[in-house]
Formats: C-alpha cells, sequence, structure tokens
C-alpha cells in the first residue's frame, strides 16, 4: 500500500511490522536513502528462510544506516547488506559497536552450523563482518551528525548498554516549522530495572515509531520480580533441583547477574554453584565493564564502593565446550544461565534435553518468547517439545518474571506517547506480535486522539503535513 505524495519523505517498513523481529526500516526523501536497522528475522530458528531473501531494496542506493543497538533482531543481517552491495556509513553509539560485532561473529557460527544441516549457503561469511566494521562510526548521545539533507541525534533509550533512538530531523517547506521530526524509538527500556537510566523522554516529535513488544501486558515491579526470583531459587534448592535460565547475552544476563549478586551478598539464597554457560554472554559482560560510564547513578554507586557487579561467589563463568560439559559433573541442586533466550540456539538446549523432564527441576523464563520458538512452546506448557531431535516430556516447573524485561509495559509505552501528544501527527506501532500492536495503536487512538497505524510488513507510507 503506497498513499498519495505530499512532500516526498517516505518511510518503509521491511521488517519488524506487527512482528517482533527482523527491524528494518527505509527513510526516503528525493535526494537521500537511509535505513534504521538491518536485523534477523528470528522465531523457530535463528536462520528462518526469510533471512535468505533478497533485501525490498537497493542496498547500493543506501546512504547510511542507523543502528538502534546490538541486538542480533536490529544488527543480523548488516553483513548480509553490505555482502549483497551496501557501501554507505554505519552508525551507533560505542558499546553498540562493539556489542554489535560480537554479535555478529557468534551468529555467524550458529547461521554455520545451520547451514551444514539445511544445504543452504551462508547469508554472509567472517570478510563480510570485516568489511561491516570498516564503515562503522561511533556517534555520542545528543550529539548532531548530518547525512545529506537529515540531521540525525541518538537518545538513550535506556533498553540495553548503548542502545539509542534515532531522530531525523528534515527539512520541509511545506511545513509551517520548516522541519519535520522523526523519530525511531528502536527498543526501549524498561525504567523498573537496574543498570541503565531510563529512556530519555521525547517531546518534540512530529511522526512516532515506537516499540510494542508488550503493548497488551504489564510487568511485575522490580521489588516483585526479585522477591520471586528469590522464591523460585529457594523453591528448587530445597527440592535438590536444577534451576535453568535461559537469558539473551546482551542485557537480560547483566540484569540476572546483578539481582543475582544482591541476593548472594545478602545472604538472601544459600550458596549454590551458579553456572554463566554463554560465551556471548562472558564477553558482552566485559564491554560493559568497559563502558560503566553508561550505567544510571545507582549502578555508579555501588561500582564506586568496590563491588563488582557482575561477579560473587559461587558464580562459575564456562567459555569452553568443556567447560559447559563439565556442568554436568556437578551435582544439584545448581543453577545453570545459558543463552539463547528464545531457546532457539545456544546451549541452553542441551541443558534443557537433559533437565526438562525431571520434575525436581524448574525452567524460569524472564525474557520474551518469539511466536514458533522452544522457548514460546514451554511457555505455553507444552509437555512434548522436540529438543536435539528428540521428544523431551516436560515434567519441569515453568516459570515466568516478565519484571526483568528490557522492554517497557504497555503502560510505559503510553506514557512515553503522551508526553510527545501535543506535536505527534502519526503514531507507527511496529516491533510487537499483531495483537500487542493492534491493542497499544486502539488505546492511543481512543485515549489520546492521534493517529496511530499499524503498519504491513512491506508497507510504504508518504509524510505529509
Amino acid at each position: 500500500m503506497q498513499n498519495k505524495i505530499l512532500n516526498g519523505l517516505k518511510i518503509s517498513f521491511y521488517g519488524g511490522a506487527k512482528e517482533v523481529t527482523g527491524s528494518n526500516y527505509l527513510v526516503e526523501s528525493p535526494e537521500n536513502k537511509i535505513l534504521i536497522d538491518c536485523g534477523l528475522f528470528q522465531g523457530s530458528k535463528i536462520g528462518e528462510d526469510r533471512n535468505y531473501q533478497p533485501f525490498s531494496y537497493d542496498p547500493k542506493s543506501i546512504d547510511a544506516l542507523i543502528v538502534t543497538h546490538a541486538h542480533l533482531d536490529h544488527v543480523g543481517r548488516i553483513p548480509k547488506l553490505v555482502r549483497e552491495g551496501f557501501r554507505g556509513k554505519i552508525f551507533s553509539t560505542a558499546p553498540t559497536r562493539e556489542l554489535a560485532e560480537l554479535m555478529m561473529d557468534d551468529s555467524l557460527g550458529v547461521l554455520g552450523k545451520e547451514s551444514r544441516r539445511n544445504g543452504k549457503k551462508l547469508i554472509y561469511e567472517k570478510k563480510d563482518i570485516k568489511e561491516t566494521m570498516s564503515k562503522w562510526e561511533s556517534a555520542e548521545y545528543l550529539k548532531n551528525f548530518q547525512i545529506g539533507g537529515f540531521n540525525i541525534r541518538l537518545i538513550d533509550a535506556g533498553h540495553i548498554l548503548g542502545s539509542a533512538m534515532a531522530e531525523i530531523t528534515y527539512k520541509n517547506p511545506s511545513n509551517s516549522s520548516g522541519q519535520e521530526k522523526i523519530v525511531f524509538t528502536g527498543d526501549l527500556g524498561n525504567p523498573l530495572t537496574p543498570l541503565l537510566p531510563d529512556p530519555q523522554p521525547v517531546k518534540d516529535a512530529d511522526y512516532l515509531i515506537i516499540e510494542s513488544t508488550y503493548g497488551d501486558r504489564a510487568h511485575e515491579n522490580r521489588e516483585d520480580s526479585g522477591l520471586k526470583l528469590e522464591r523460585i531459587i529457594e523453591e528448587t534448592i530445597s527440592k535438590n533441583g536444577v534451576l535453568m535460565i535461559p537469558a539473551f547475552s546482551l542485557e537480560r544476563t547483566q540484569k540476572l547477574l546483578y539481582e543475582i549478586n544482591n541476593l548472594v551478598e545478602n545472604g538472601r539464597i544459600p550458596r549454590v554453584p551458579i553456572f554463566l554457560d554463554s560465551p556471548l554472554s562472558i564477553k558482552a559482560t566485559a564491554v560493559y565493564k568497559k563502558y560503566q560510564n553508561y550505567f544510571n547513578d545507582e549502578a555508579k554507586e555501588i561500582i564506586l564502593s568496590g563491588d563488582d557487579l557482575f561477579n560473587f561467589q559461587g558464580l562459575k563463568s564456562c567459555l569452553t565446550t568443556e567447560d559447559s560439559k563439565a556442568i554436568n559433573d556437578v551435582e544439584p541442586p545448581k543453577i545453570i544461565i545459558a543463552g539463547s533466550g528464545m531457546s532457539n540456539g545456544g546451549r541452553i538446549v542441551h541443558h534443557e534435553h537433559r533437565y526438562l523432564s525431571n520434575k525436581n527441576n524448574t525452567l524460569l523464563l524472564v525474557s520474551f518468547q518469539a511466536a514458533g520458538s522452544l522457548g514460546r512452546r514451554l511457555q505455553d506448557k507444552e509437555k512434548l517439545v522436540k529438543i536435539l531431535g528428540d521428544t523431551i516430556r516436560v515434567n519441569a516447573r515453568i516459570e515466568e518474571i516478565q519484571g526483568f524485561s528490557c522492554h517497557p509495559d504497555m503502560d510505559e509505552l503510553f506514557d512515553f506517547v503522551r508526553q510527545t501528544a501535543d506535536t505527534v501527527k502519526k503514531v507507527f506501532v511496529a516491533q510487537g506480535e499483531p495483537r500487542a500492536s493492534s491493542f497499544f495503536s486502539q488505546r492511543v487512538r481512543d485515549n489520546l486522539g492521534i493517529e496511530a497505524i499499524v503498519p504491513e510488513l512491506g508497507e510504504t507510507y508518504e509524510l505529509g503535513v
């Protein structure tokens, strides 16, 4: 669908439309084309078929790419974009640049395994990551930079380390103010969680493209989440069980370590072996330690007191495959934190394969589970699941804590839109499953009187007065 041309400024939704993953938006003026994010589609497997399809635009025609943050569903196809002809510059914050390289390297390993199983060619190779990084420049929060006729600023989104909203200002003679401001939120942060500052408010957007991952759901508060984590750990330990926590390597793992660190150091839980079984998480945590100036005041004060936020007695980091296998030799009770967060790959599936059938064990879900993923099937309480080619009966207890989410809930999203209600002309609700996006867009229309649209994949909109 394409609306009537008004001023030549267009936005196209080539990912993250009525789904959470695959974030990819094209902004066009008569003179320039820029992309916001270029992520993997994720669901039942990391290497979804859609990732192998050609882009809906010519990569050679793109002047620049703005990256909001380093999660794979926002950066995972960038090397493919470069491989297929993109020659422009890439911009993000410095932490996002470093974390994205880790994520793309790790993804290449996973995609390689899937490629060997399904016989498909890799969508990118190591040389494409190297070429990608040569085009990548760092930008600071709130510092303007120019791409043709677009003025760009990155605004702290509070989602993961270095995450940013992309604010694009475009001179439009047909607008009485002489310019229009478009804000892509990327993924926003959950104000109730530790480590990072709250998302910065936006109060003067003309057009807002906002995520809606939890557009129809509310989170527990931080205190309740901490108490629930404490209870689940204690109950699993009392049964001499294994607590498995699938966690994304960026932010979710670091937040878990922060919370468990508090429980251990304050004597709130018994001392048991705790395994961080994720090389990517270990490397990402090192980046977090490097960029502690991005933390919020609470976390900075704890660091100044001499506390290592991500290390405590009983924690063992497992870098090698041998380290991971050795976890099996440690008798329960024990806690295992491993990726991936949706159980669609990574080391967690080996632990789920081994421990899900035991009723004394617990699987704790702390991340969003996309439709089609193993994590979603476990979340939906399926009793028979396929893991590593075997059918596993799920007897373990399945628990959830949404308060550790890196995303805002429906009320926080609504408050974010309300802050710019006086200026915004249209809100595009993206990066959410259809139910969440539809619910949230209707709430914006009904309560704020603002036109709120849920775009279809591939849909293009002309922006005008």
